[in-house]
């Protein structure tokens, strides 16, 4: 214990000389410039009409403490009290370009995170606090309270480095030395990173906090931060095609690019954290407690170069263990994100059915293509309207699956809906000045198909992907099925902070803002609420991702609807629930779908923790087992061979069957409307 304690001193005296050393950097002219203007720019033109007043002060206020310590690991109460002046005056600062306030707070920010460093590293040091534990630890603390003392903070601490340490553990039972190892180097590191911030990201987590007053999708990019964004929108990035983004000390997986290692490796899902970062077979790199952009250009690397990622999946939620995917980075083309089609046979009626399935991963346009005058552009509606003429003459129903579908292009999800109906309108767009437009089907009254049609959506599918389905239950032309969308019904603009005359030879950020919502032709709102499928499917655990559960989200609201002619008749909605639910019922390999997706769901919703490596282990393997045998049970209902573990289950063996499903119901439509079965060949039939 004294030579712990002697090291706990020097450790101090040496962040003592790191906060001596190290003067915080001071707001550019330009950053103060950029401030006055970025409010200026939002309080005209955001589609909420929100006033720069005290109001909006103290949300601002709130907002930025909870940006810079999201988990509530370094502010104490006293803290978040002592610059109450600034909670009424925000507003007055930042019209006079003052970032003063937004300074001194991150100032006692990094004061807080070196004292915490300087007692994390010497509980590593002393090594029982990593070896014993006891009672649980909470993992999402978002809301939790601020510590009143430091002996509080202290006590959460303890629990904290125990969490982490007991994490590396899991991690095939890694030595306690490496694990004090890499808990030091991680801890060192987060106290380095700190000290090494510049005026750009104090002011970007500074106007991050005011811009997201108005909503979670409307955000300052600094200078380095845009040209990431240009990257992984012009989706010209060497990588792993993943949108990512720091969630407290995690880099999180948002959203899987259609085409890239990443989707197509079946292991990586919305939602599971990167912990650590490798180059093909070199060791691995602790990430937790990186900068985001850190993160990026560690992952980022040459064309068919290996990367190897150390992840925490989503779906093992507070239980998760650390699992390594090993992905060869490429670059991202159009061609692999082009919409696809099959055939199924499906097992209803006495010789089974055949549907068609249209995969749409994106709503994609070769711009530069259509631009040059290229005939043979690439784009979603033209590849969807080939892939329907080429098999439906040979179905008796047609499925479109826009599950993981994030969005697009707005023009190509208005042309997608258009090939079902005749004419009229799709989407109504209004602006923030109430200018309203409606975006109807153009193509003069041609139909690409008009036999049954199915739609499969789940909590992934949103913007552009709900579009497409609101429209297709509106005007009665299909079946909705799936989950519940995201909900995201708002649209964006890019606003080059460059053109307002910023005096400085210094390059300048740019603001993302929100400045129109999505309705559907009833007039309702796509934003929150998503769309309700027609017939609920067993979807997975991520059920309850969506626009709902970010911070601030803008509200659902309607306008006039607009006239459109429905179909010439309801569907037999109440009827295709009716025999979904038997199958639900009767079916071996739905039930254990439905127990697997309820045990997932539960994981997911578990945010503490066992500190007892024992218990903690024991709950793991009894996770994994519980989904092992849900798996296995689906596998059986299959006549397919049960696997050993879970890693022997590639995405390839496991049958889709949400998608069985929603070829069954597609064909019950084509039954129930009386649709005429295809004539089928015997060859065909096969």
């Amino acid at each position: 214990m004294k030579h712990a304690s002697i090291i706990a001193a020097l450790l101090g005296l040496l962040a003592a000389a790191s906060l001596s050393a190290a003067p915080l950097p001071q707001p550019t002219s330009l950053q103060q410039g950029e401030a006055r203007l970025v409010a200026e720019l939002l309080s005209q033109y955001h589609f909420r009409e929100q006033a720069i007043d005290d109001d909006l002060s103290e949300e601002v206020y709130r907002a930025y403490f909870d940006a810079l310590d999201p988990q509530r690991y370094y502010f104490l109460a006293k803290d978040v009290e002592a610059f109450a002046d600034y909670r009424r005056t925000f507003d007055d600062r930042i019209r006079d370009g003052d970032l003063g306030p937004a300074w001194a707070v991150f100032d006692r920010y990094y004061q807080r995170v070196q004292e915490r460093v300087e007692f994390a590293l010497s509980l590593i040091e002393e090594g029982a606090a990593l070896r014993e534990g006891s009672g649980e630890f909470r993992i999402d603390r978002d809301d939790a309270e601020w510590a009143e003392s430091r002996a509080e903070l202290d006590a959460l601490w303890r629990k904290r480095v125990r969490h982490d340490a007991l994490t590396l553990r899991m991690n095939d039972d890694t030595p306690w030395e490496d694990v004090r190892k890499t808990l030091r180097e991680r801890y060192e590191r987060l106290s380095r990173s700190i000290g090494q911030y510049k005026p750009e990201d104090i002011f970007q987590a500074f106007m991050n906090a005011w811009s997201s007053r108005y909503d979670p999708h409307t955000s300052y990019l600094s200078p380095r931060r845009s040209e990431n964004f240009d990257i992984n929108m012009s989706l010209s990035l060497e990588g792993i095609g993943a949108l990512l983004k720091g969630e407290g000390a995690y880099t999180e997986i948002v959203e899987l690019i259609p085409g890239g290692p990443a989707a197509g490796s079946g292991d990586l899902s919305p939602g599971d954290r990167i912990i650590g970062v490798a180059q093909g077979d070199e060791e691995m790199v602790d990430v937790v407690g990186w900068r985001l952009s850190d993160v990026v250009d560690l992952i980022r690397g040459p064309r068919e170069s290996e990367v190897r990622l150390r992840v925490l999946p989503a779906a093992g939620g507070g239980n998760a263990s650390p699992e390594v995917v090993r992905l060869t980075r490429n670059r991202i083309e159009l061609e692999e994100q082009a919409a696809s089609a099959r055939v199924l046979t499906t097992d209803t009626g006495p010789d089974g059915h055949r549907v068609g399935v249209i995969d749409v991963p994106a709503f994609y346009m070769d711009f530069e293509a259509a631009e040059a005058g290229d005939e043979d552009y690439r784009s979603t509606s033209r590849d969807v309207e080939r892939l329907i003429g080429e098999i439906r003459d040979e179905v008796d129903g047609i499925v479109l699956d826009l599950r993981g579908n994030a969005g697009g292009s707005l023009e190509e999800a208005t042309r997608v809906a258009g090939l079902f109906i005749e004419h009229g309108p799709i989407v109504q767009v209004q602006r923030s000045t109430g200018e309203r437009e409606v975006l109807e089907d153009d193509d003069g009254g041609a139909i690409a198909y008009r036999g049954p049609l199915g739609v499969i959506v789940d909590s992934y599918s949103a913007s552009a992907s709900e579009i497409v389905a609101a429209a297709i239950q509106d005007y009665d032309r299909g079946v909705v099925m799936g989950a519940r969308t995201f909900g995201k019904g708002t649209v964006q603009t890019m606003v080059n902070l460059e053109r307002f005359g910023l005096d400085s030879e210094q390059p300048t950020g740019r603001l993302k803002m929100t400045v129109a919502k999505f309705y559907r032709v009833t007039g309702e709102s796509t934003q929150l609420r998503g769309v309700e499928p027609d017939v609920a499917l067993p979807m997975g655990a991520g059920g309850e991702t969506g626009e709902r559960d970010t911070d601030n989200p803008l509200p659902w609201d309607e306008i006039r609807a607009v006239d459109y002619r429905r179909g010439p008749g309801a569907l037999p909605i109440a009827e295709l629930r009716e025999r979904h639910a038997a199958r639900m019922d009767s079916d071996p390999a739905m039930r254990a779908l439905a127990r697997e997706v309820s045990h997932r769901t539960k994981e997911q919703r578990t945010d503490r923790v066992s500190l007892d490596e024992e218990v903690r282990r024991e709950r793991a393997e009894q996770a994994r087992a519980a989904r092992l045998e849900a798996v296995n049970r689906q596998l059986e209902a299959m006549g397919r061979e049960p696997v050993a573990s879970l890693d022997e289950l590639t995405d390839e063996d496991r049958p889709d069957l949400v998608l069985r499903e929603a070829a069954r119901i597609t064909a019950d439509l084509a039954v129930l409307t009386g649709a005429s079965p295809v004539r089928r060949t015997a060859a065909a039939a096969e």
